[in-house]
């Protein structure tokens, strides 16, 4: 999917139990407990949402890195408890208790972690920045990827991209949904979700706009930000970067289509 003067780029669904996939993405008579497995086959990357709401065994981190092949990718939506607070200073004991709790068992498989923010959180820059310096740029001697998904408007601002910036951490790119959209390049990956998809359409988006989104996907694994998206401050020098793109919400139950087409149009 990429060459030497790109980036990865990485592209799935969040999360892979839903029970409208069945007989859609899944076959009927496929067991439940395969269907991690079977989407690890036609999808390169899966959000994982449970991380979000409550904290996962170590056993079932083993276990999913062990279902699927050996240059898949998860991300993962960091633990709510840490991000939905008054004050952001105060999350060290939750962002440790999640990094210690099993997570780290993905090994090679541990992509970005997404730490998303409710849509009533503003922008405090000294706030966010205490926030930012929680974040540990490694875990047991590995690298950690960091992003942020404000839904604020307050966050439409060259002092917030200005931040992050300095962290290496990068901002979720909202597509195609209510949410401001910030597609500044802020750290060596890029880190989009689509949340656009309509029931008209087989893959949840016509031909013409995943022909779009495929093309958005090289343009960013080559370092630049593709026209057409909103952008708060000066761009940074090209370099390729990593692309990680879920197709998240919208009418979910074409979501996995969308992403099998976005990968057939990555070639």
């Amino acid at each position: 999917m990429t060459n030497g003067n790109e980036g990865d780029i990485r592209i799935g669904i969040g999360g892979w139990t839903y029970e409208p996939w069945r007989g859609v993405f899944y076959p009927e008579k496929l067991a439940q407990k395969r269907e991690l497995e079977y989407a690890a086959q036609h999808l390169t990357s899966i959000e994982i949402n449970g991380t979000y709401y409550g904290s996962q065994k170590p056993a079932s981190f083993i276990k999913w890195r062990e279902e699927t092949p050996e240059n898949f990718v998860f991300s993962a939506k960091a633990p709510r408890f840490a991000t939905n607070r008054r004050v952001l200073a105060e999350a060290a004991p939750s962002i440790e208790k999640f990094f210690s709790s099993g997570i780290m068992e993905l090994g090679d498989k541990l992509g970005p972690i997404n730490w998303q923010f409710m849509k009533t959180k503003k922008f405090d820059a000294d706030d966010f920045e205490a926030f930012l310096k929680l974040l540990p740029k490694t875990v047991e001697g590995r690298e950690i990827r960091h992003v942020v998904e404000v839904r604020h408007d307050s966050f439409c601002a060259p002092d917030f991209v200005a931040l992050v910036r300095d962290y290496g951490v990068g901002v979720v790119v909202a597509a195609d949904s209510e949410f401001p959209q910030i597609a500044d390049i802020t750290a060596p990956f890029v880190y989009a979700r689509l949340m656009g998809t309509r029931e008209e359409h087989e893959a949840g988006y016509a031909p013409s706009d995943l022909d779009a989104w495929a093309k958005r996907a090289g343009t960013w694994a080559r370092g630049e930000v593709p026209e057409g998206l909103a952008t708060f401050a000066e761009p940074v020098p090209s370099a390729p970067r990593d692309v990680y793109l879920y197709v998240i919400s919208g009418h979910k139950v074409a979501n996995p289509a969308a992403a099998m087409e976005l990968i057939r149009r990555m070639g």
